[in-house]
């Protein structure tokens, strides 16, 4: 008798501690899938009104095309006459990057442009297409980079080699 009572007290020990490691394991998985939706977790971040302020106030209107010692803050292009077309058309399908990182001529920016057409979907860009091209030849044209300029004043010395 003294043994059925023992087994069934350590029986129900396991039950509990099993009843806890589930509950456990539910709690990770619940939290798991908490911070797949918010990972910021931002449901237990204390928002004061300063902060809620600072947010708002980070872009505005008069920031968005922000120009500074003649570069549009928010792409990096050049300023110059048509920087807000090529902004509203290039950057809606692409990173300003990937046109900054080019350098054409006028020709290949419109062979680029036809490319894109025929097979990226781009839009007819009608009376646009002259003012893109014209400031895109303009602050992104090739540059010409030549070898550099012969040493004048180096001086030489004889290697010496020592044969052990």
């Amino acid at each position: 008798m003294a043994g059925d009572n023992e087994f069934k007290a350590q029986a129900k020990q396991v039950y509990r501690m099993l009843v806890v490691v589930w509950c456990i394991v539910l709690l990770g998985a619940v939290f798991a899938a908490y911070v797949l939706v918010d990972p910021s977790l931002s449901a237990f971040k204390d928002k004061s009104e300063t902060e809620l302020s600072v947010v708002r106030d980070e872009v505005t209107e008069d920031d968005w095309d922000k120009v500074e010692n003649g570069i549009h803050l928010r792409t990096g292009f050049v300023e110059g006459e048509g920087l807000l077309t090529v902004v509203n058309n290039c950057t809606s399908c692409h990173s300003a990057k990937l046109v900054t990182q080019n350098r054409m001529s006028k020709e290949r920016w419109v062979a680029t442009i036809r490319w894109m057409q025929e097979t990226q979907n781009l839009w007819d860009l009608g009376e646009n297409e002259e003012v893109i091209v014209n400031y895109l030849a303009k602050n992104y044209a090739p540059t010409t980079v030549g070898r550099r300029e012969n040493l004048q004043t180096t001086a030489w010395y004889d290697l010496q080699v020592n044969a052990n």
